[in-house]
């Protein structure tokens, strides 16, 4: 897992935190908290696929009989 991967964990992580440590009467706090926690949540998950090194061969080789 890169850095970038796990720094987006830990912030959605943290602003899951933040909305279920609220009181109920702070409504709109909470919404923004969810919000947030969603826009880390996609960007950890683009951060995995960004930080997958995949090791590609362009020239296909065949086995010498």
């Amino acid at each position: 897992m890169s850095k970038a991967a796990l720094s987006f964990m830990i912030l959605t992580i943290m602003a899951l935190a933040v909305d279920q440590l609220l009181p109920s009467s702070m409504d709109t706090l909470g919404t923004v908290a969810k919000a947030v926690a969603g826009i880390f949540a996609s960007l950890f998950v683009a951060a995995l696929f960004v930080g997958r090194r995949i090791k590609f061969d362009p020239v296909l080789r065949q086995a010498k009989p």
